[in-house]
């Protein structure tokens, strides 16, 4: 029989839940009034599962979900948030943390059953990998290919409608990322309040690690730029992997050391070239991250291009029509279509 820890302050509502999955015949339910008692009751008993309210005294739920994280012996527990609020904002908060799903009240009896169901399956299997294969998948990891075929093998898969937000600057990094599908711009606010893109990543690239030996926040904040499908891991598994693996630790340093590379030459290219070549490059930068032929329409916002570009909007608007004018490209609303990629390459 397996055990769940109800964590919820509400009196009627977490009794009439706990009867409602003890009377099902497969759950053995223990429950906490506060999300305090809750984080001790869960290192103390260690459930199969928790089910957790977000707003509660004491300490909420995102504060529970954290030091759950931080334990090693708690860290892989499946966690569902059970909580009124519905705003997207909470969800995503949620999520990001670390929770493996999102239950709303009022809820049905089938959602909630649904929801354990799926949660106990998933962390059988995973579990079953870790305890039986995953000493053979680490010794495995030769290179970053390896690696990026850990995330397909172990990690969670998630969908992101364009301009949705994956992470925010400040919250807690405790997902490393691999891009599956479509693109993703990271960007970072200065102190004039502009938004300054500084990063962008396409198919099969990893992004999202901060430090891997620190609790360090994300340094900037990660927009799905189209239809884009990502493959995330705890920062922790992926930590302990690399402790055993360490060409691939060498491999990831040599990528590091070109995500370096790279901002470097955006800043030179930002403090020196003309505004005629800024835009030329940002161009055939968009086309190279987004496009599986530069060729095909870019569809990204004029603000973007100027961001990564470092100029004015405006300024980078009557590049654009030059541009156009010149036969080096072409305009459709949002999409820009490059005609000539070999003299967009020469333009000073």
């Amino acid at each position: 029989m397996k055990t769940i820890l109800l964590i919820e302050d509400d009196v009627t509502l977490r009794e009439n839940t706990q009867e409602l999955l003890e009377l099902s015949g497969y759950y053995n339910v223990i429950t906490a009034a506060n999300g305090r008692l809750g984080l001790t009751k869960a290192k103390e008993a260690k459930p199969d599962l928790i089910i957790c309210d977000i707003m509660m005294p004491e300490l909420d739920g995102y504060g529970v979900l954290e030091g759950l994280s931080q334990n090693e012996e708690t860290q892989f527990i499946p966690f569902i948030f059970l909580s009124a609020k519905t705003e997207r904002g909470d969800i995503r908060k949620g999520i990001n943390l670390g929770a493996d799903d999102y239950i709303t009240k009022p809820f049905t009896e089938e959602e909630l059953q649904e929801a354990i169901e799926s949660r106990l399956a998933k962390s059988s299997i995973l579990q079953e990998r870790r305890e039986q294969n995953i000493e053979e998948v680490k010794g495995e990891l030769r290179n970053l290919n390896d690696l990026k075929n850990f995330f397909d093998d172990n990690g969670t898969i998630f969908q992101y409608k364009e301009d949705d937000i994956v992470y925010e600057e400040g919250d807690n990094s405790n997902y490393i990322f691999l891009v599956t599908k479509g693109a993703v711009k990271c960007s970072k606010l200065n102190e004039q309040g502009k938004n300054l893109t500084t990063s962008l990543y396409k198919e099969d690239d990893l992004f999202g690690y901060t430090s891997f030996s620190q609790n360090q926040a994300y340094q900037e904040t990660a927009v799905a730029i189209s239809v884009t499908e990502l493959v995330r891991i705890k920062k922790s598994e992926l930590t302990g992997v690399l402790y055993k693996n360490h060409k691939v630790v060498l491999e990831l340093v040599d990528l590091l050391t070109d995500n370096l590379k790279d901002v470097k030459e955006q800043l030179l290219d930002m403090a020196y070239n003309s505004v005629h070549k800024k835009t030329a490059d940002t161009l055939l930068k968009f086309a190279e991250k987004i496009n599986r032929k530069p060729e095909d329409p870019i569809k990204i916002s004029r603000y973007d291009l100027a961001s990564v570009a470092g100029i004015a909007t405006e300024t980078l608007i009557r590049s654009i029509s030059k541009l156009k004018k010149q036969g080096l490209i072409a305009i459709e609303g949002r999409n820009i279509k490059i005609l000539d990629i070999d003299a967009l390459k020469l333009v000073e």
